[in-house]
């Protein structure tokens, strides 16, 4: 999974939005979308000729109104030009160049990172001719498309991947489990941070979104070796006010595609929020091992069974994928911060878990024996071997007499059976059917 970022910006009401739900959409056949996530995300996993890239919509975080505080969206591109490796500025044919084009092309006419000058509602040769206006703006990239449509999309895609090398696509593994501690501003991230390392290593505040920058702490005691990850690090007093929740969520992603393991931190008293399934269907779509901690359970008032029924209700929220450690701590009591350090290790190795396609076959199709595919057009579905497929996430191939007929229950059938008899406990599956 390559940590390759492209930043979406414009004005509002250029299309951005209909633009990145179209990128996202083409991956729709191949993942998705976990329930209760919801539609109006502002980032996500855009793929593309066996290359994906994280894209973000800054859209979704400029306050949508006629005097767009200009100076709020000006925020939004340098807090993009600053992280992304890539920008796509969106104009409006419709609407011709405005003041507030002007100006953001002001900025990103200074910028030595690549900008896409992307010129949306092209949808007539009218138009065509119009937009050539945009030329005048000075950039070497330019591109005409219609996001409703999707027509042109296809050549900027081509120039935005031709950016991603090869050796970005493979992450670099020098062995050493690599965990990132994420979720919202504000759950305790950099506490437990500190907790686990016996030091001030970040600052901590009240004020949400004081730690920024993702920090690398090495943790190595008790016989244990791994990297920390949090995003964090404090800046300057002045920029606490800029927007913190589209800075946080750039931070995350970045985390996520460094990490092996990703801890995903929860406030026992505000549960699991829209934001929370955003960012763990995230690290489900890039493959990480996921422990979710559940912070602050000294202040939840406790009934007899109050854990049992809390974790229940969140395997509810996070399915289908429940196969995952849940540990309430405490990071201000120290209660079980250091068997979430466990739990991660015991995760990381069961990413790593290489199978013998003797072993698996010997179970897998004793399980397919016992619980046939169901029928189709006739045709009996037919498994007839099974192998583990060299990548970081475990992956695996079923060869089969008809791959495309294989349906979701059946699938989730065959996941159960492999999660039963291997342990692959915090770690999502990849199943592949293929021609036999």
């Amino acid at each position: 999974m390559s940590g390759f970022t492209v930043a979406i910006v414009g004005r509002p009401n250029v299309g951005k939005s209909t633009f990145f739900n179209r990128l996202l959409e083409q991956r729709k056949a191949i993942v998705d979308d976990v329930s209760g996530v919801t539609r109006d995300r502002q980032y996500g996993v855009a793929e593309w000729a066996g290359k994906s890239f994280n894209l973000i919509d800054t859209g979704g975080f400029v306050p949508d109104s006629e005097d767009v505080f200009e100076q709020e969206i000006k925020k939004q591109v340098l807090i993009a030009l600053e992280e992304a490796n890539a920008l796509i500025f969106m104009v409006d044919a419709a609407t011709g160049i405005t003041t507030l084009d002007e100006a953001m092309a002001d900025v990103l006419r200074r910028t030595p990172k690549p900008v896409f000058l992307v010129v949306n509602k092209v949808d007539n040769s009218d138009r065509l001719l119009e937009a050539a206006e945009f030329y005048s703006m000075g950039f070497d990239e330019i591109y005409f498309l219609s996001s409703m449509s999707g027509s042109g999309t296809g050549e900027l895609l081509d120039a935005v991947i031709a950016l991603i090398s090869d050796d970005q696509a493979q992450s670099e593994d020098d062995g050493i489990p690599k965990f990132a501690i994420i979720g919202q501003p504000n759950v305790g991230k950099s506490s437990l941070l500190n907790a686990l390392v016996g030091q001030e290593r970040t600052i901590v505040s009240d004020i949400a979104g004081t730690t920024r920058d993702t920090i690398h702490t090495r943790y190595n005691l008790f016989k244990k070796d791994f990297i920390l990850i949090d995003t964090a690090g404090i800046r300057r007093k002045t920029k606490v006010h800029e927007d913190l929740e589209f800075y946080s969520v750039i931070r995350a992603i970045k985390a996520m595609d460094e990490a092996d393991v990703c801890l995903l931190m929860l406030d026992a008293s505000k549960g699991i929020t829209a934001q929370d399934l955003n960012i763990f269907s995230l690290a489900v779509k890039k493959g990480k091992g996921i422990v979710v901690l559940v912070n602050k359970w000294d202040l939840v008032a406790k009934e007899t069974n109050t854990a049992k029924e809390y974790e229940k209700e969140l395997k509810d929220r996070l399915a289908p994928f429940t196969d995952l450690p849940i540990l309430f701590i405490s990071v201000s009591d120290k209660t079980r911060i250091f068997q979430s350090v466990e739990a991660a290790l015991q995760v990381y190795e069961n990413r790593q878990r290489k199978i013998t396609t003797s072993e698996l076959n010997e179970i897998m199709l004793k399980a397919v024996e016992s619980y046939h595919p169901p029928v189709v057009r006739g045709h009996p579905l037919k498994i007839k071997y099974v192998t583990q497929l060299p990548t970081h996430v475990p992956s695996f191939a079923f060869f089969c007499n008809y791959p495309d007929d294989v349906k979701q229950p059946y699938k989730n059938y065959l996941e159960n059976k492999l999660r039963e008899n291997f342990n692959f406990k915090g770690v999502p599956l990849r199943l592949f059917f293929r021609k036999k």
